[in-house]
């Protein structure tokens, strides 16, 4: 009788375990390469934003994020608050095919896909290659800009099942340099679907500096280069950098500065001055606060900590608006259907293009063009004065760019899925 329970009772394990791995392999398994660096909440946001699309358009598959190495643990916990269940991994791959981390080695062993997620370019070809030459599997690359390419990076993204491009000239740009993938398209911004939120600590720090909910614009200054050289052990002055930096920072500022006091005079409104990165708390008081009249300093909160993704987004979201000279917080507005008015130079990428393609050329400043600058201040009273209409702009944006998610993960989906 003992033998017999024995035998039934190895079926019946054999049976589940059978079960398990035909529901295990029905499972798609997408390795994401992302998480490029902590002090900045925009590259942050990439992570979470991707993490959000596949939730929403691919529930079914296991995802596991391959991070850079100076992944925080407070920026992983801040995004396991948000996905409970998502996997970290670290490391790299060597010559040989070994991953340097036994995690990693066990998400490239395991995977059925690579997919790169959203950046300021190609940012980790050398994983992406190192993944294609060691296990032959299929990746994607999803949402990022393209400045030029070595030929050996464009042979690889022809290798990838799609490359999706946050901005149109980057788009034109690679296809003219011979990039084939079978398929590129726009793709926007990964951080557009980025959804963390910490209400707490924002209702928390408007309350104690008198910010009433739609009563306020967030302001978000930013140098020519940002100066890592303060924030990244190891990284060198940059003398040449540094200098432009000093040369153009009262041209850039000056026209933030005749918006905040249009707005506090005109409207009674507060202003927000804020940071993306690490550097910009003292960029903001620098050039921006210390430089106004006494009148107009009086409404304008200067966040001098630097913050997280989750925060940030909640107090934008109780925002009437944002502007400025970075690019993920107002993506990140936008995402929301917060208005959010960016500028650039031209010494950043083509990023800002963006803007364009979802239908907000005439929210996006060329800082270097005086014609330009000089309609800054009123566009910035707009989203004060006329919110009904700024609220129909951000709709129509929202919509193109949840058409192109919607489209994108599509392909994702059949990629990772055959």
């Amino acid at each position: 009788m003992l033998a017999r329970r024995d035998f039934l009772g190895t079926l019946i394990s054999a049976a589940l375990a059978g079960r398990l791995r035909a529901a295990d392999a029905r499972r798609p398994r997408i390795l994401l390469r992302s998480s490029w660096q902590v002090v900045n909440i925009g590259d942050i946001a990439h992570t979470p934003g991707v993490l959000a699309l596949l939730e929403r358009f691919l529930p079914e598959a296991e995802v596991v994020l391959w991070a850079s190495g100076d992944l925080s643990e407070e920026v992983a916990a801040m995004e396991h608050g948000r996905f409970p269940k998502l996997q970290i991994v670290k490391g790299s791959i060597n010559d040989d095919g070994r991953a340097t981390t036994a995690a990693l080695g066990a998400a490239v062993a395991s995977t059925d896909f690579l997919l790169h997620g959203s950046g300021a370019s190609f940012v980790a070809a050398k994983d992406v290659a190192a993944f294609v030459k060691h296990t032959g599997k299929p990746f994607g690359v999803y949402g990022i800009t393209y400045s030029g390419a070595p030929e050996s990076q464009r042979d690889l993204l022809s290798k990838a099942q799609f490359v999706f491009f946050r901005d149109s000239v980057s788009l034109a740009k690679a296809k003219d340099e011979g990039v084939s993938s079978p398929v590129m398209e726009f793709g926007p911004d990964g951080a557009f679907a980025c959804d963390l939120k910490n209400d707490a600590a924002a209702e928390t720090f408007l309350q104690q500096h008198g910010l009433e909910p739609k009563r306020f614009l967030c302001c978000i200054p930013r140098l020519r280069y940002t100066p890592y050289w303060l924030i990244k052990s190891g990284r060198a002055l940059d003398a040449e950098k540094d200098r432009r930096n000093t040369e153009m920072a009262e041209q850039d500022h000056a026209p933030l500065r005749a918006a905040i006091s249009a707005v506090v005079q005109q409207t009674g409104c507060k202003v927000l001055v804020c940071p993306e990165d690490m550097t910009q708390m003292q960029v903001g008081k620098e050039h921006i606060v210390d430089k106004l009249s006494e009148d107009v300093r009086q409404n304008v909160v200067w966040r001098e900590n630097f913050w997280l993704t989750d925060e940030a987004l909640s107090t934008y979201r109780r925002s009437a608006g944002l502007f400025g000279l970075e690019m993920h917080s107002p993506i990140m507005c936008i995402g929301h259907g917060i208005p959010a008015i960016v500028g650039r130079f031209a010494e950043q990428t083509s990023k800002g293009i963006m803007w364009r393609d979802i239908g907000l050329g005439d929210w996006l400043f060329d800082m270097d063009r005086p014609e330009e600058v000089a309609r800054y201040p009123q566009m910035v009273l707009r989203l004060l004065t006329h919110p009904d209409e700024c609220a129909r702009r951000v709709a129509a944006a929202r919509a193109v760019v949840a058409e192109r998610q919607g489209a994108t993960m599509t392909v994702v989906r059949q990629s990772v899925t055959g």
